[in-house]
């Protein structure tokens, strides 16, 4: 009996190794859209789960963005069951609010995916190699620091993304070798997307210009510059624990500290503390109330809060009680 063709092969090998570095849920779920990425990935997560006795769900998120989506979703379910998939589930979201098209759809997705799963689960995402080379290129273009460019983690509970190091012409082989088609998502050849650009005209210049290999240099990028992220937040972690006295930050301990760390411990503090949307210029403000003191008032934030300085600890609290000190 034949073995599987060579890039069947490849995405079976990723996936089998991404499940073997963690503890499994008795069930893992699949994200499938339908196109190349997510069939890829559905038969090589039904083969791999079912050696080690898991079981695989498909989930289908039906966005309601075109008037045959709900076939599309239901074309989706039929042929992840076919590939392996032990249940195929078709969730329905809504695509609204700020952001753009772009963005909406991407939080209505991961909003239906989340409401679907159980607190352990384990979702694979078939994000590849280019994707992740267009998240760095769009955090690059955007300013928008390392953690941005560091492009999306492997493993970030619940999700799973196995297909990072393989690219999206692997995936399409893949479908051809297993003789399924794959959904082109008209959206996905749409200029009026900025990835889509990114994808079809950015890309490909900087592939010409540079004699190719972009694509997997700016994957290499990101995994370096998400190993020093970790370790930083490793230290910011520590550097945390040792300046927190309950109702604020000491100063004294923040102080001889390196402006990029302390900036990884306010961010985190903020955070815990209700500050959202919080900005790169929202850090260097709060972090001058540490470096560059001179007695100035208290930055305000996000969510009516405010970050003040006094008696050598930084201290967030609620707008309206600031105002009345």
């Amino acid at each position: 009996m034949n073995g599987p063709g060579q890039a069947v092969a490849e995405v079976r090998l990723a996936v089998r190794d991404f499940l073997a570095a963690m503890p499994l849920p008795a069930r893992i779920d699949v994200a499938v859209s339908g196109g190349a990425d997510s069939l890829a990935l559905i038969e090589a997560a039904a083969h791999a789960a079912h050696r080690t006795g898991q079981r695989v769900r498909a989930l289908v998120v039906d966005h309601g963005l075109q008037e045959n989506s709900a076939k599309i979703a239901e074309d989706a379910v039929t042929v992840a069951r076919e590939l392996g998939a032990d249940e195929a589930e078709i969730l329905t979201a809504t695509v609204s609010g700020p952001g753009g098209p772009e963005a909406a759809a991407r939080r209505a997705r991961y909003d239906a995916l989340r409401r679907a799963i159980p607190a352990d689960a384990l979702v694979l995402l078939g994000h590849t190699l280019d994707d992740q080379a267009e998240t760095v290129l769009l955090g690059l273009g955007r300013g928008s620091g390392p953690r941005s460019v560091a492009g999306m983690r492997p493993h970030d509970p619940p999700w799973g993304r196995p297909l990072l190091g393989v690219t999206r012409a692997t995936t399409a082989r893949a479908c051809a070798e297993l003789g399924v088609e794959p959904w082109h998502d008209p959206h996905n050849a749409d200029p009026r997307f900025t990835r889509v650009r990114l994808r079809t005209e950015a890309l490909p210049l900087l592939e010409d210009v540079l004699n190719g290999g972009v694509a997997a240099a700016l994957a290499r990028t990101a995994a370096q510059l998400r190993e020093d992220t970790e370790a930083l937040d490793t230290l910011a972690d520590a550097l945390l624990s040792r300046s927190d006295t309950g109702d604020g930050l000491d100063v004294a301990v923040l102080t001889p500290e390196p402006p990029a760390l302390r900036r990884r411990v306010l961010r985190r503090w903020l955070l815990i503390g209700g500050v959202r949307e919080l900005t790169d210029a929202h850090l260097r403000a709060v972090d001058a109330l540490i470096g560059r003191w001179r007695g100035q008032g208290g930055v305000w934030l996000p969510g009516d809060l405010e970050a003040r300085r006094a008696h050598g600890r930084l201290c967030l609290k609620p707008q309206s009680t600031t105002r009345g000190e």
